[in-house]
């Protein structure tokens, strides 16, 4: 949800609230009811990633996005409804839906494009969806504007205007075929898997491919797909799951969500007018959608360690930075515009490698049998520490201040040391490769 469209939903509370019992909304309380609206969503992403494992196994992957599209609908109709209807409950119901649609999508995605992908585009690949969560924060930050939706008669058509994507997405996926390895691997579905592969690398030559994927079903013959139970307990994948379990939490843990919930006051005491604030913001988001348009195409280059390492190291620096602009702007005016600084390096340190890395990782750390566990795992801890971070953050922000940035550049740095010590880089590797680099 947009800063605009907070202030305005935070209005509507206070508004329904009078008349429902004659009173404004006690200060408190408009606090935690605006916290929940805003971490509800990610409660809802917990529920969507622990269904991942049993929808994925049977509708497949392409299955699974065709039908969480549905969901969006649902959403869009609750919060579209909600002020008509005076009921802030619609738009907590409405949040809650479209983070189950997304818990989905956010596992779903990454296994799709990673399963479908030649190893040597992988990692392109595997930071696309990336690219496209910038894209959307980007096209909501336009759409917040004043003299587009960004005003307050306009908040419900704001959050309801999701249902565009999901209508185009619902339409487009019939145009794709089910994942190979899928159909190979799970359901023995030589001939689908084999179409499946003419379709996506638009080449005859598949045999090799097919071949690559009947030795992992080889290895596999005997193992059934593990439930989240077995992962946990399996020693040979112990240092994988670890893996995913850290880079997953890191990336929620890291404050990306504290310093997109602080940007505006951080403008606001730079200096910049309140009416300006606005247009700051959605060049902002237009550094987002560049600093991952960089990773994507340097992934490939670079590596998957390099990348993820750098990212998470500058937002730790730029942190520890936004901590001591926020201690010395009284005294040192200037300061204000190392904060601006420090965000923007934030921003573009997620975007580059944090944001999406973990997900791509997840899909190559593990082989078919256990790969669907691990997204739900590592999804319900990334939505997990999303709910956390975004329903305690106001009240940790009032106590701590400033000093609470602190905690999220530890945690930066500590991922950083953990993944420079322990993940292997997985670049142009097959996923037995990999595996067997673990074992």
């Amino acid at each position: 949800v947009s800063f605009p469209a907070l202030q305005h939903i935070k209005a509507f509370y206070n508004a329904t609230w009078s008349q429902r019992y004659g009173h404004g909304m006690d200060p408190g309380l408009l606090t935690i009811l605006y916290s929940l609206t805003v971490s509800i969503f990610a409660l809802g992403g917990l529920v969507g990633s622990l269904l991942v494992g049993a929808l994925v196994e049977r509708y497949g992957r392409n299955g699974v996005l065709s039908r969480s599209a549905l969901l969006v609908l649902l959403a869009s109709g609750f919060m579209g409804f909600s002020r008509e209807l005076g009921s802030p409950e619609m738009v907590i119901i409405g949040r809650y839906i479209m983070g189950i649609h997304s818990g989905i999508c956010l596992s779903v995605v990454p296994l799709y494009l990673g399963e479908i992908a030649p190893k040597n585009l992988r990692g392109f690949l595997g930071l696309v969806p990336s690219i496209f969560i910038c894209l959307g924060v980007f096209f909501a930050q336009v759409l917040g504007l004043p003299e587009l939706l960004g005003e307050d008669r306009f908040w419900p058509l704001f959050l309801s205007v999701v249902v565009i994507p999901a209508s185009l997405q619902l339409l487009l996926l019939h145009c794709f075929p089910e994942s190979p390895r899928y159909l190979l691997i799970e359901r023995n579905n030589v001939c689908g898997a084999t179409k499946a592969l003419h379709q996506f690398l638009g080449t005859p030559e598949v045999q090799d491919v097919i071949e690559e994927m009947k030795e992992e079903q080889r290895s596999l013959s005997s193992v059934e797909m593990v439930s989240i139970w077995q992962l946990l307990r399996d020693r040979s994948v112990c240092w994988q799951t670890l893996s995913v379990v850290v880079v997953n939490a890191g990336m929620q843990l890291s404050g990306i969500d504290a310093i997109w919930f602080y940007t505006n006051t951080i403008f606001e005491n730079a200096g910049i007018p309140a009416s300006q604030i606005p247009y700051t913001t959605v060049g902002t988001g237009a550094i987002e959608v560049v600093a991952g348009l960089i990773g994507c195409f340097t992934i490939e280059k670079l590596g998957r360690r390099p990348l993820i390492i750098t990212g998470f190291c500058t937002m730790g620096i730029c942190l520890a930075g936004v901590t001591v602009s926020l201690m010395l702007q009284t005294a040192l005016p200037w300061m204000r515009y190392v904060g601006v600084a420090c965000v923007i390096g934030i921003i573009a340190g997620f975007c580059m490698g944090p944001a999406g890395v973990p997900f791509l990782m997840t899909a190559e750390l593990f082989t078919q049998s256990h790969r669907p566990a691990a997204y739900i795992v590592g999804g319900s801890l990334n939505w997990l520490c999303n709910f956390t971070v975004g329903f305690i953050f106001p009240f940790l922000q009032m106590s701590a201040g400033a000093f609470c940035y602190l905690a999220f550049c530890g945690v930066c740095l500590l991922v950083a040391l953990y993944i420079y010590l322990v993940v292997p880089e997985t670049k142009n590797k097959t996923f037995m490769e990999i595996s067997h680099i673990f074992a």
